[in-house]
């Protein structure tokens, strides 16, 4: 399993738009974070977790022409902003392509871009995407294409907009997990955890935050579950590469844009 760090930025990216703050302004590539998304190549299953405003960058930058499924952990713009880009994959595979969400995420996503979970035009073919829903549940376990994927439940915090907190998907493949946009872990999803070899999860910033985990909180989780190896993702303009990784006890460091792995 290789894993690619498609973008490890905050919602709107570093470099913030006319902030001229170090991070912003740095010449250190690290410093350079596209929206938050992920890339898993194993087996047969060429998996895109998000689909981020920046996938179409992000794309051409890895060379990524196959696509054959893709999960969404939530409904957010930065995680499913791109989601027309996806339909250089239906044309690219010449297929329908599988889409994989809980169902308030579908609900949300299928609300602004209806037109992208239809069948492909009889005459115009791939000119929108063609995406076919499959649901998650929290707790449970999917296969797909051969991989056993399961999902576990994230509080992303209270949004003014929802009576409730707002939930997005954790997931974990056999060794692998990935926690992006998380404020709180409830005790099943920690349980959910264990054993973990390899953790990319959310630290938005230094201090706390309404709606992300911010430093402290996210390396007390990273004590709790030892994995090996855990990568920072998420990460604002506050949250200087190297500065940042001087500071990190051993096992953890600051995701980049581009940085991969194999499991």
């Amino acid at each position: 399993m290789k894993i690619t760090i498609l973008g490890c930025g905050a919602s709107n990216g570093v470099p913030v738009l006319g902030c001229k703050c170090a991070t912003c302004t740095s010449g250190d590539p690290k410093n350079k974070r596209t929206r938050v998304s992920v890339y898993v190549e194993t087996g047969d299953l060429r998996l895109l977790i998000d689909a981020s405003p920046d996938l179409r960058e992000q794309a051409l930058r890895h060379n990524i022409t196959n696509v054959n499924a893709v999960m969404f952990t939530h409904a957010h713009a930065d995680h499913a902003g791109g989601i027309d880009e996806l339909r250089n994959f239906n044309y690219l595979n010449n297929a329908v392509l599988p889409v994989y969400m809980d169902n308030t995420t579908y609900e949300e996503l299928h609300s602004r871009y209806e037109y992208c979970f239809q069948p492909p035009h009889k005459q115009f073919g791939w000119f929108r995407p063609s995406l076919a829903y499959t649901p998650l549940e929290i707790g449970k376990t999917i296969n797909i294409r051969g991989v056993n994927i399961s999902v576990f439940k994230q509080i992303h915090g209270q949004f003014i907009e929802r009576a409730e907190p707002y939930v997005t998907l954790g997931i974990r493949m056999g060794d692998f997990a990935y926690s992006t946009d998380v404020k709180e872990l409830p005790a099943e999803s920690l349980a959910a955890l264990k054993g973990v070899r390899y953790w990319v999860v959310d630290c938005l910033r230094p201090e706390p935050a309404p709606t992300h985990s911010h430093l402290d909180l996210t390396l007390s989780w990273i004590k709790q579950i030892s994995p090996e190896r855990a990568w920072l993702t998420h990460m604002n303009h506050q949250m200087e590469y190297n500065e940042l990784k001087k500071h990190l006890p051993q096992g953890v460091e600051p995701a980049y844009d581009g940085l991969s792995f194999s499991l």
